[in-house]
Order: structure tokens, then sequence, then C-alpha cells
């Protein structure tokens, strides 16, 4: 969800530190196993003393991961596949390089197994695209074309512009907009706020008769850089193009047309649409020494967007889902319950890879004690978010009081992820990892090319 700020070898021991010290201890904390029925149904006390008792493992990731042949191996590892593989769209030839490049890693750390779930995943490639201001003076604009995006006739779409601040606006002036070119100058609130005008823009617009949309970028800050990510068109409402540009150009925009100015647009794009492809989510374990067949889920998502190397969005997440595995395996530790890697694929799409793993494992849903996902960016973290009972939160926070040696224990809400949501639903505990304590859903949009 992010691809941005540079990613440094301290960063991603912290963010380590959270996975690994959590990862192995949680499953004795999982909601299911605590307070369901049978032998697993223990008093908090007991559960309290136990995870006090893993003090010293805790301790021993933290060194092996500070001072000992980890260190930094994560962001080696990731340097390694973004440099040699490079942007890794859905349905794209680099996305399934990068499946079989890590298939063959995960092999190689001695991981158990490892194996390829079949998917099948959008294809969709944006082409050459551009626009250009016409009137009231030439500027070339910069866009990035939204996925899944329809192109432009090979001449272009030449049309004015209609600027609105919000789908009520376009709403209370649709008379206007029909024939033109749709922009939109949200303000930004929030990620969650904004993303909807890039979700449904096109749509919106063209049912108000638009030709195309262009969508100021879901960002706080920009350095004129749009922008790309999902949007979606919705049946029975006429497909037009769509595409992000930049925050300067949205207000500049919108300054001509408050000064009565008239805007027109040449907007060129040869987005394709191909058929679904071949793909699969590549999944590694350690089995569990005392309940194999409880799973503990750990994951973030190997493609990418096409218009940058992926090192953020989602490498780091990966990356240090990975590592949780090989820390746990270097230190010859074993945990209860069997802890899984899954590196998702076409999560950009909409999470198309972790929905249809959901649909192939949901049958098993009781046996997942507890799913995580790192897709917020990776930076240096304050705590973990998680979605789950209270009498699990109070559990989780005492396995957090462990990483008390590197200050990372808050235990905050609300944790969820496109790639785990399915599972959320069905009643697993959830954490998000990769986050900095802050009040919206993602302070790094501004810096990053983002998805939903």
């Amino acid at each position: 969800m992010i691809l941005g700020r540079k990613l440094t070898g301290k960063t991603m021991k912290f963010l380590l530190f959270m996975f690994v010290g959590v990862v192995h201890l949680l499953p004795l904390a999982s909601g299911k196993a605590i307070y369901g029925n049978g032998p697993s149904q223990r008093t908090f006390q007991e559960i309290k003393e136990e995870i006090a008792h893993y003090g010293d493992v805790a301790k021993s990731i933290i060194n092996l991961t500070v001072y000992g042949k980890a260190q930094n191996r994560s962001y080696e590892r990731l340097a390694l596949l973004v440099d040699t593989v490079g942007p890794r769209l859905s349905g794209s030839k680099n996305l399934e390089r990068a499946i079989e490049i890590m298939q063959q890693n995960l092999k190689g750390d001695g991981l158990e197994n490892v194996h390829l779930e079949p998917v099948k995943i959008p294809h969709w490639e944006r082409g050459e695209e551009s626009a250009v201001m016409l009137e009231p003076r030439i500027h070339k604009m910069a866009i990035l074309g939204l996925g899944s995006s329809i192109g432009t006739p090979p001449e272009g779409i030449t049309a004015e512009v209609l600027v609105v601040t919000s789908f009520d606006e376009l709403q209370r002036r649709g008379p206007d907009a029909e024939g033109k070119i749709v922009v939109y100058n949200q303000p930004y609130t929030n990620y969650s706020a904004a993303v909807q005008y890039r979700m449904e823009g096109a749509v919106e617009a063209a049912k108000v008769g638009a030709l195309a949309s262009l969508i100021r970028s879901v960002a706080s800050f920009s350095i004129y850089s749009p922008h790309t990510g999902i949007q979606e068109y919705q049946k029975g409402v006429p497909k037009i193009p769509t595409a992000c540009i930049t925050v300067e150009d949205a207000e500049m925009m919108s300054r001509m047309a408050s000064r009565g100015n008239r805007i027109v647009v040449q907007l060129k794009m040869g987005a394709k649409s191909y058929p679904d492809a071949d793909s699969f989510n590549t999944v590694a374990e350690i089995t569990g020494s005392k309940y194999p067949e409880q799973v503990v889920l750990v994951s973030g998502h190997l493609d990418s967007w096409d218009v940058g190397q992926g090192a953020m969005d989602d490498g780091g997440g990966a990356f240090i889902s990975w590592e949780a595995l090989s820390l746990i395996k270097d230190l010859g530790l074993r945990p209860k319950r069997t802890l899984r890697l899954v590196l998702w694929t076409a999560e950009e799409q909409g999470g198309v890879g972790s929905s249809q793993y959901y649909q192939l494992h949901k049958a098993n849903s009781s046996n997942y004690s507890l799913v995580m996902e790192s897709d917020l960016g990776t930076f240096l973290p304050s705590g973990l978010k998680f979605t789950g009972s209270d009498k699990a939160r109070v559990i989780m926070e005492e396995v957090m009081s462990l990483l008390q040696p590197i200050n990372i224990t808050q235990v905050l809400k609300a944790g969820d992820g496109t790639d785990i949501n399915f599972w959320i639903q069905d009643g697993v505990p959830e954490l998000s990892s990769g986050l900095c304590v802050c009040d919206c859903d993602l302070t790094w949009a501004d810096l990053a090319i983002c998805d939903p």
C-alpha cells in the first residue's frame, strides 16, 4: 500500500521484532484456542504466566536480529529481489518470475511445505498515456492511469473540463458534465475518505455523461507525483477512461475554473485489459509441535504496480513475513501451532489472490488462530493493530510486553487488511503490523503510489 521513503536496516529490524516476537508466542494467545471448549481452555493467570516464561525467547530473537547474522538480512534479501525483477504487476512476466524466485528462496531457507497454490488474476496494462491542457494555455500534465481503466480512442479525447470538489457537487452540476472531462479536486482529509474518488470517480462521472475522469491523487502532500491504484467500474454504467493527476494540477485547474477560464484537455490512454492470467500464492511453513493443524498466518503481497519497484508496497511486508519464519528456524525454535507464510498475488487488484485462498481454505477457518498482514509501509513501528475479543486483547497486551526492551508495546484498535479481512469476518483474531500511531489510515500516502 506504500511505495515511498527509503527502507532502512534499523527500521526493518524493529518491524521484525514485532512480527517474530509476537508470531512465536501468539499461538498461545489466540482467542479461539483460549476461550473454546476442551483442553485448550485456561484461565488468564495461567496464560499470563506461560507468556512470561517466553521472556528469554523474545530476548534471543531480538539479539539475533540486532547483533547476529540476521542483522539487515531482510533488507538485503528484498534489495536483491527488487533490483533483479523490478515491478511486479498482476499478470506480468515479472510477477511470475518473482514468484519462482521466492519459491526457490523459501526452499533454500529450509522452510517446510513450500508450495504454490494456483490463482487466476487480472491482466491489465497501461500502455502509453498522456494529458495536455490546451486551454487556457498549453501545459503537459503528469498522469497515471488507474488499474482496470479502459483506454481512449487512438486520437485521444479532447474536451472541456468540469472541476468539482465532491460527488455532491457533481450531482448538482450533472447537466454541465455531459460531454466533458470531469476533474475531481477533492480535499484530502484522510485516506479512507479520499480514496473513494479514485475507486468510484469514473462511475459517478459516467452516470452524468462525462467522457473521462481525472482524479486528484490521493495524497496529503505532493512533489508533482501522480499516484496509481485500482478503480472499479459498475455494471450497467458506461466505462470511461480514468487516471490520477497531481495535486498541483488539480489545484491549478480548480483556480482557473473559479476565475471563469475555459479549460480544455486532451487525454490519451493506451490502457487495455487481457484475459485473466495464471498465477500463484506462495506458501511456506514451520509445522507446529503440539497443534500442527492449527495455523498462525503471517503475510504480505508480492505483486506491485508497474511504475515503481514495489520495495515498500509490499516488498517490505512480504520479506519481514518471511524473516519471521527464518528467525524462528535459525534459533531452533518450534512453535506449538503451525506458522504459515503466505505471499499473496494480485493484492493491488482488490485482494484477488487472498480471496481465492480464502475460498480454498475457509472450510478450515476454525483452525486459524491468528492472521497477520503487513501492508501499511515498513516504517519505525510503535505497536500493532489488533482486531479480536476484549479477552484476546488483554492477552495480546501481555505478549507485547515482551517487546519492552525495544519499546514496541502498544496494542491499537481496528486492525484490518485487504488480504485478511475475510478471516476477520469469520471471527479470527487479526494483527496489522508496520505502522506508526496516527489518526488516519495512511499518513504516508503523500509520499507514495497507493492503493486501497
